[in-house]
């Protein structure tokens, strides 16, 4: 139920303490600042991707906000594993979350099918 080990601890020391509180109830939505280089540019195609071992949380949320604000940038993933899950107990792979955003994605290498149709 909680995203980790601390969070755990914490709620349980407020159970404990008689302490009322909720657990992620709430969304709040923000921008952030910063800027962002993408780690590969296909110049003859248009399109950016960034190269993933790890995807990590603070990465997704980025490409999110990116794509949120800049949607006519093609921002693609290549995974070494696209069936890593997110975390331990998701059942979601990088590969699902790609596709739940609608993000293109290959494992270890630029398709052949990205690079056959030229950008105009």
């Amino acid at each position: 139920m909680y995203r980790s080990k601390a969070e755990e601890h914490f709620a349980k020391y407020l159970t404990y303490t008689k302490i009322d509180f909720t657990y992620e109830e709430f969304k709040i939505s923000y921008k952030v600042s910063r800027n962002y280089k993408p780690d590969f540019y296909f110049k003859k195609y248009n399109f950016f991707v960034e190269y993933k071992g790890y995807f990590k949380p603070a990465d997704r949320r980025k490409h999110l906000l990116i794509k949120q604000q800049h949607p006519k940038l093609d921002i693609r993933f290549v995974f070494q594993n696209a069936t890593n899950k997110l975390n331990k107990s998701s059942s979601t792979t990088y590969a699902d979350w790609c596709d739940k955003h609608d993000f293109k994605w290959s494992q270890t290498e630029v398709p052949q099918r990205w690079l056959s149709k030229l950008k105009k």
